[in-house]
């Protein structure tokens, strides 16, 4: 199987990551924090170096403030659900969401009554500084923005994006779902409250896990109570983070595989990742657009991620022929992003999406071209 479906989940795993969360199930499987004994504190331990080990990734200097969660959407959940808006609060967002920050926010709008606006940024990598500053009002509490496009990999300058939110005194929340172990990401040099992404993609962690990184001064109400190891004399949640948001068990297989997956990237570097992932894509962008009835989408500066759709062919049967037919693995449809596909005109066809990571190869890329070739010359020839 070729796989190119990297933006939903990479795959395959480094082999670190395997043994890693073998390692725990085998040898030390116990609650971490909620015990004395020594196979607890050895669990306790392999969650606080992750802790410290990402802060120290992300320019973070609040390991205690790095809270673990299921996924990125529960993370983003928590940020959005969490945070003290109050009715008619206005929250700034892009047009490149995904329902992840979508439907939360939504949810609030019925719920507190706070205010929404996706801001249309097009489908060039020239980002209009001047037209997201003049999109803030006097009642915005929140920025949100998705750094890179799961749909088209457009990516956005959150460094800028931050100056400005940081200039407004607004909360600034980054979903780095498509980014993070791709791009890099420094949190106080780029005005960061909140930074929300999974350990499945970009990390080459296990699926499972997620992350939420709470800015100093930042404060969230939990969305779950419950124990957390510490404090139990309480009747409420504790103030301190990362209790406060962490309640019951956490994943100490799936985080020991998400440390073992970072120190794969860190081993890699961010630079290569990015610089093998570019060339794959800049390949595929070029074979896909020799081939007539072919239409690929997106900025020519991306992620790994490349939409295309082939006149007169419904893209969930483009994606059936290629895993059928060619054993090649790819996602077709609406990429729970209805908003960017509204932006660059697919919301009633969808589209088939391929997308690369570090361990596909040029010769996979020579392959899916000449799949989609053959494709074309079966309806068309």
């Amino acid at each position: 199987m070729i796989y190119f479906d990297q933006a939903a989940s990479s795959f395959p795993k480094p082999q670190e990551v395997v043994q890693a969360m073998t390692e725990v199930m085998t040898e030390y499987g116990a609650n971490p924090g909620r015990g004395g004994h020594a196979l607890s504190r050895r669990a306790n331990d392999t969650i606080i170096q992750t802790r410290e080990q990402l802060a120290d990734f992300f320019g973070f200097d609040y390991p205690e403030r790095v809270c673990f969660t299921t996924n990125a959407t529960a993370a983003l959940n928590q940020a959005i659900k969490g945070f003290e808006f109050a009715e008619g609060d206005h929250v700034l967002t892009t047009s490149y969401e995904h329902n992840s920050v979508r439907r939360p926010l939504e949810y609030m709008k019925k719920a507190i009554g706070i205010e929404v606006d996706y801001l249309n940024i097009g489908e060039a990598e020239d980002f209009d500084r001047e037209a997201f500053r003049q999109a803030i009002q006097p009642n915005t509490k929140m920025i949100i923005v998705s750094h890179g496009s799961n749909l088209t990999g457009n990516i956005v300058p959150i460094d800028v994006i931050g100056e400005l939110a940081k200039q407004k005194g607004i909360t600034f929340l980054v979903d780095a779902s498509q980014t993070a172990g791709i791009l890099p990401i420094h949190m106080r040099e780029m005005g960061i409250d909140l930074l929300a992404f999974p350990g499945h993609k970009g990390l080459l962690g296990p699926q499972g896990t997620g992350v939420l990184i709470v800015g100093e001064g930042m404060e969230l109400n939990p969305l779950y109570h419950g124990g957390t190891g510490s404090s139990s004399e309480l009747i409420g949640q504790p103030d301190q983070l990362p209790e406060r948001l962490e309640s019951g068990t956490l994943n100490t297989p799936g985080i020991a595989g998400l440390l073992a997956g970072l120190g794969a990237v860190k081993k890699m570097g961010l630079l290569e990742i990015r610089k093998h992932e570019q060339k794959l894509t800049e390949m595929l962008i070029n074979g896909l657009k020799q081939i007539e009835y072919v239409f690929v989408y997106g900025p020519a500066e991306r992620l790994g991620v490349i939409p295309f759709t082939i006149e007169g062919i419904d893209a969930q049967e483009i994606a059936i022929i290629l895993d059928q037919h060619y054993q090649i693995a790819v996602r077709a449809g609406l990429h729970c992003t209805p908003l960017g596909h509204e932006t660059i005109g697919t919301s009633s066809t969808g589209a088939v999406r391929l997308s690369v990571g570090p361990y596909n190869t040029e010769d996979e890329v020579h392959k899916v071209i000449e799949a989609i070739e053959e494709i074309v010359e079966g309806y068309f020839g």
